[in-house]
């Protein structure tokens, strides 16, 4: 069997693939091998930089900073509560989300805290970007169909050992009941049903010198597991004479367990007297992925695998009364190897036998990623003006060798996703108002087309339990676009 020549133009879905942003964007690398329009699900922390393209190496974002770093919850402000509904919706109908995020800070003369909850309702695509199923086992109009919710949940705490040093830790936790973009992923499916959950635990420090310099260190642990229980509608010929098809479900579940150890460092200082400031920023990540689901697009079950990435960023800023300016620049090359295991021992071409257990397929990725953020704000008494651009370029080399085929394949991928956003702060005598919103291009949704051939999908699965399966049908990428809008108001605690 020859490795099919498109599988891989989709090839890989990691777990970052429908997290992206990820959950707490700097500290966790995000890895995706196809433009993925996944809607903002996780944009559920407030920031003070996110109109003017989310700089923030070498600039300070007092709402955001201390949900990332929790030591940097010393430097917060004043104690407040903060609300931010955040709305996104996907072009052609592809999907939507509704979340209400509430959060809030207290401080005393050594301690220091926070929690957030946030809750979201998420909506499926009205229209499938392939083929619609044969038969569909759910009404258009079921409750499952019309929104899925998920929780939010995060606490931290930390101490001031002296004015230039504090230590915090935290805790994030999200109960999910869907994950944005999933379906499409199993575009001949009747039903996806979904359920996991997300825990990330961290350890943070601060630490100031003289001059205006700041260091900021982060240890981490993601854990990230759901569970997809797939139902498709297999056409059986249960009569030979007149012909005579009938539909019969069938459920299969797939797993998506990933393990996250990482590690952040960064660094930024003033430089001169007019304001200027500089910073640097270095992130490493090991992921371990046990389990990776058999999307329809891919077909490749069963994979386990590991990546490792880094993130190294440079920044440059200037803040003045009334205007603050902003530029980062991040490279982020990463490594990861997946593979295929066979469940019985299957015979190669060569007539030697690939014991259970033992490497069906063999993929090495390896990314060159490289974003570039920027942003201003003006100051015009008590409102506030931003405008920011994030472009992001992905790029990603394949091998892959089919063990069972003796046969090796090579393919370069890359695209470019350019993300423009405005924003609005007025600040009052007793709370602030803040609006941003962004519009992400370069995305979209995939799916299978349909060739018009029924086949027995049953046996398919069956088989690719050992080998490597080509898709169903051709893949297909629809342009999609997805627009965010987020309204914030911060209430100081008097």
């Amino acid at each position: 069997m020859n490795p099919p020549s498109c599988v891989t133009r989709l090839a890989l879905v990691l777990a970052g693939l429908v997290l992206s942003p990820v959950v707490l964007a700097g500290q966790l690398i995000s890895l995706k091998t196809v433009p993925v329009a996944a809607g903002d699900q996780f944009l559920i922390f407030p920031s003070e930089n996110i109109g003017m393209g989310g700089v923030g190496i070498a600039l300070d974002d007092r709402l955001f900073d201390p949900f990332s770093n929790p030591a940097m919850g010393a430097v917060v402000g004043e104690p407040q509560v903060l609300a931010s509904p955040t709305f996104y919706s996907i072009s052609n109908n592809a999907g939507t989300a509704r979340t209400l995020p509430a959060s809030a800070w207290f401080k005393s003369a050594d301690w220091f805290g926070g929690t957030l909850v946030a809750l979201q309702q998420l909506k499926e695509g009205g229209q499938f970007f392939g083929p619609q199923p044969f038969f569909d086992i759910l009404p258009s109009n079921a409750l499952s169909r019309q929104s899925s919710t998920n929780k939010y949940a995060h606490l931290s705490l930390g101490k001031s050992i002296r004015p230039d040093l504090s230590i915090g830790v935290s805790t994030f936790f999200a109960d999910l009941s869907a994950m944005d973009g999933v379906e499409h992923l199993y575009a001949l499916a009747s039903n996806v049903g979904q359920s996991g959950a997300i825990t990330d635990l961290r350890v943070g420090l601060r630490k100031e010198f003289e001059g205006d310099r700041k260091l900021e260190a982060v240890a981490l642990y993601n854990r990230f597991n759901m569970a997809h229980d797939v139902t498709y509608v297999d056409w059986v010929l249960t009569d030979t004479l007149t012909w005579i098809w009938e539909p019969q479900t069938r459920l299969e579940e797939n797993l998506d367990r990933s393990r996250t150890w990482g590690g952040h460092l960064g660094y930024h200082q003033a430089v001169g007297t007019d304001g200027w400031r500089v910073g640097g920023s270095m992130t490493v990540n090991r992921k371990d992925h046990p389990k990776i689901p058999n999307y329809e697009i891919m077909n490749i079950p069963r994979d386990p695998g590991h990546s490792t990435a880094f993130d190294v960023g440079v920044g440059i800023a200037k803040v003045t009364e009334n205007t603050k300016f902003g530029i980062d620049i991040v490279y982020q090359p990463a490594a990861s190897e997946t593979w295929a295991e066979a469940l019985d021992p299957v015979e190669t071409v060569r007539g030697d036998t690939i014991p259970s257990g033992g490497k069906t397929v063999e993929n090495s990725f390896d990314f060159s990623n490289a974003f570039v953020n920027m942003g201003v704000t003006q100051n015009a008494g008590p409102v506030a003006l931003q405008l920011g651009l994030q472009v992001r370029a992905y790029d990603f080399h394949l091998d892959q060798f089919d063990n069972v085929a003796r046969t090796s394949r090579r393919q370069d991928e890359d695209w470019m996703e350019w993300v423009p956003s405005w924003g609005v702060q007025v600040r009052l005598a007793d709370f602030e108002l803040r609006y941003f919103g962004r519009v992400t291009t370069g995305t979209g949704r995939p799916g299978v087309a349909w060739s018009g051939v029924v086949a027995d999908r049953a046996l398919a699965a069956e088989a690719a339990n050992d080998i490597l399966l080509a898709p169903t049908g051709p893949l297909t990428l629809q342009d999609a676009t997805v627009m965010t809008h987020q309204f914030s108001v911060a209430i100081p605690i008097r």
